[in-house]
Formats: structure tokens, sequence, C-alpha cells
């Protein structure tokens, strides 16, 4: 007969098992058809990734990769969501945010960066270069400029007339999918790499929300919010209204769904659901995730129609129309 002090013993043991975290999901990558794979957010996804594919068939790393990837929009001057051509704060400012993240779980990130074409570079100088993971303001400006980047001035003549003609009213309305309209208020860049051996990075920058207020922050430069990556797992990245995604924490959310066993797209939709479960003001703006896993497999989920991201797997680059939520 089991007696009381064992069944006690028993009973507790069996407790604390139920406390513990669930085991990580394995995900074997010996032989993969589908690696290398990058993934990235909206149209100007499709030039990035192409840019981040020939890093790695070089024999670039991927963290170099998703680095070499965002250049792309960062330096097109007639992308108005990054870098140079980005379109300004309320003030007339161009102001930059960015972060990059590697495989080995160590991360850097700059936030209301002025002057700086490559926001995503300094990110990784701080990455690598300080004992720290996020620099801000003049002080990431002038660390900027100690690692010899080149101040410039970013706003252009384009993004200055459409910030001249939002004066007229200066009515602040973010409005969905802007990102791919032509001339319109463009948002981010995020884009993930999973190379042949299965390891993970990411990198995500932006200008940010058009006509902001002058010092706003939004997700992308926020690990955890706008980019996450766990190499044993997948990465995530997001795109769209930041305060949403900040308040939900997002991308870190999507990965961890993903470590529970969830695939990217059941991760991505899950995400999605809980900014519409704990956020009322969900249906007056655009979010959109996209993630990878260590098995080459993605997922992409958005708020509201018409949210698009760039996959490039199985020596193809192809623009992908993502489900939504509404």
């Amino acid at each position: 007969m089991l007696n009381r002090r064992k069944f006690i013993g028993g009973a507790t043991a069996a407790g604390l098992v139920s406390l513990l975290p669930l085991k990580l999901k394995s995900f074997p990558v010996s032989g993969k058809k589908d690696l290398p794979v990058i993934i990235s957010t909206w149209n100007h996804g499709i030039g990035a990734n192409e840019a981040a594919m020939k890093t790695l068939e070089n024999g670039g790393s991927v963290l170099d990769a998703v680095e070499h990837g965002v250049w792309v929009p960062e330096g097109d001057p007639n992308n108005m969501s990054v870098g140079l051509g980005g379109l300004p704060d309320r003030d007339g400012f161009v102001t930059l945010d960015a972060s990059i993240m590697g495989p080995d779980g160590n991360a850097g990130s700059v936030a209301f960066l002025q002057h700086i074409v490559h926001p995503v570079s300094v990110a990784r100088k701080v990455m690598e270069d300080t004992p720290h993971e996020l620099m801000v303001g003049e002080g990431a400006l002038q660390f900027a400029l100690k690692m010899g980047f080149k101040k410039e001035n970013l706003l252009t003549p384009q993004a200055e007339k459409a910030w001249k003609n939002w004066l007229k009213k200066a009515k602040y309305e973010p409005q969905i999918n802007w990102e791919n309209e032509p001339n319109k208020y463009h948002d981010t860049i995020g884009l993930l790499a999973v190379d042949k051996n299965g390891d993970i990075a990411g990198a995500c920058t932006t200008s940010g929300l058009a006509f902001k207020m002058h010092g706003r922050v939004g997700d992308s430069p926020i690990i955890g919010a706008g980019l996450y990556v766990d190499n044993e797992v997948g990465a995530a990245t997001s795109t769209g209204m930041g305060e949403l995604v900040l308040k939900t924490l997002g991308s870190f959310l999507v990965v961890e769904f993903m470590r529970n066993g969830k695939t990217p797209q059941e991760a991505c939709e899950a995400a999605v659901k809980r900014i519409v479960e704990k956020l009322p003001d969900n249906k007056k703006y655009q979010v959109g995730y996209i993630a990878v896993n260590k098995n080459g497999e993605t997922g992409a989920y958005s708020l509201q129609k018409g949210f698009n991201y760039a996959l490039y797997q199985g020596g193809e680059n192809k623009l992908i129309d993502s489900k939504s939520y509404y």
C-alpha cells in the first residue's frame, strides 16, 4: 500500500514537472533542401533579398547577408521608407531607427539617429564594438562619426516636398498599407535569413512613421518588438504601426509561439490575434509579421489586407500577398 509520505512526495514531484517550461522543439537541418532562405517585408524586399542572397553565395556570413540586404532600400533616395529619402518627422527632420541580431544572440540598435544613410551598420557597430545594445540621438550620431560614418543630409527634394504638402493641413493620420504606394508614407523593411547551415540573423530599419512627433521611436530598434532572433528556433520581424507591436512585444511573441510548437504561419497569426484581443484600436492600423524557423519554413500574417512580403527560396525570389485577420 502506498503510504501518505510517498504519495505526497510523488504528487509534489508531478506538480513541479508541470511547472517546468515546455521542451524546446527540435529543428534538424542536415541536408535541408530549402536552405538558404531569405524573407523580407514589402515590395522593396525583392532587391534586398537579391543582395542578401548574393552575399551568402559569395561566402559572407548570415549576419553580413541581412545587413547588406537592407542596405539596398536604405541607400535608395527614391525609397521613402528608410535611410536616404526617408520621410521626415513633423518638424522636418529625418530620424532613423534600426536593429540587427545574429545567430549568437548578440544584438545592436540605434534610435532617433540623424544624418547617417545606413543606420543598420551603426547598429552592428553598437553590437560589436560597445558593451551596449541600444544607442540613441546625438550620442548615436557621435558614435557613428567616430566609427567613420559620413554625415549627410538625408532630406531629399522629394521627401521635403511631401513634408511641405503635409504642412498645409498638418493632420497626423497614419494610412493603412502606405508602404506599397509610390510617393506615399513608407515605413519599414525587416529582413530575416537562414543560411545553408541553419544559422539565423535578422535586421530591421526604418525612418518611422511619416510626420511623427519629433522624438518618436517605434518598434523597429527594440529587440523583441520589431525584431527577434533565436538561433535554436527561428526569427521574426514586424512592420506597420509600431505602437501596437511594442505593446505586445510582437516579434518575441512570434518566436516564443514557434518555440512551443507552432509553425511560422501559425505563430504570426497568433501574434496578430493577440493585438486584436488586447488593443481595441487595432482596426485603424496595419501590422504585419513575417517569420522563419530553423528548417526554412516561413510564415506571414497581417491585421489588414494589402501586406505583402518577398521570399527568396529554392532559387526563386518572389513577392507574395499575405493573409490577413480582417
